[in-house]
């Protein structure tokens, strides 16, 4: 649905009015700035070594973070699993995790070792929710990888929800080694690229850095306060 915008001008000419001054018609123009030193950060990194930048950063965040590629991804993902106790489990809908080779151990698997394992349906509405809150271990893919923070990035869509990501106890995120830009300036590009491309955008961006965590008292860290207490990155050599 296409929404429209009703009574524009005379919003904008009464905040004009208001503010004791005509109100500008003209485009903003957007400037052109002599330094820009938010882009020299990394700058010509290669993925191996925004990879090693990440990986630093993981250990200043709490995060585990794994390595392999598709074919030891199964035996990766299973691991991590195990570590954090197993089910239950809530995934995205998503059909990257079957081209990944995942089908085997999702639905077979850990079936096999009565681990529950629960895919986001939008058609089941407060259903996910519950699930989610119930979770011990929630998945999902991370689109965009800031190296610097060590940020996920997430795209929600009807299929994607997300409290896959901050309801369960524990959260592990799939990283496709491409995915990783060196900071939020060149996140920033890349989401806009993606937008002009298919003229549309996710309806909710998360962006994740590893498990919940407030320093609001005293400054004191703590680590699991109104989220997953533990968070596991794994990345995919997918180059």
């Amino acid at each position: 649905m296409t929404g429209t915008i009703q009574n524009r001008d005379s919003f904008l000419n009464k905040v004009a009015s208001q503010l004791g001054r005509p109100r500008n018609s003209k485009a903003v123009e957007v400037p052109n700035w002599k330094f820009r030193p938010q882009e020299e950060v990394l700058k010509g990194a290669t993925q191996d070594e925004l990879l090693e930048v990440l990986t630093e950063q993981c250990k200043k965040i709490h995060t585990t973070i794994f390595t392999t590629d598709l074919k030891g991804l199964p035996a990766t993902l299973n691991e991590v699993v195990a570590n954090y106790g197993g089910g239950p489990i809530v995934t995205w809908k998503d059909d990257r995790f079957s081209k990944w080779g995942l089908d085997s151990i999702m639905k077979s698997d850990w079936q096999s070792q009565q681990i529950e394992v629960y895919e986001w349906d939008h058609t089941k509405g407060a259903e996910n929710i519950s699930k989610a809150e119930k979770a011990n271990i929630g998945i999902t893919i991370s689109e965009i990888t800031l190296a610097e923070s060590g940020t996920v990035v997430l795209f929600s869509n009807e299929n994607k929800g997300r409290t896959v990501s901050f309801l369960p106890a524990s959260y592990i995120a799939l990283i496709p080694k491409s995915t990783i830009v060196p900071r939020m300036t060149q996140a920033a590009k890349k989401m806009r690229e993606i937008h002009q491309k298919t003229g549309h955008i996710a309806s909710c961006i998360n962006f994740i850095t590893g498990p919940s965590n407030s320093a609001d008292i005293e400054l004191n860290l703590v680590v699991g306060v109104h989220g997953p207490v533990k968070a596991s990155y794994i990345v995919i050599n997918d180059l």
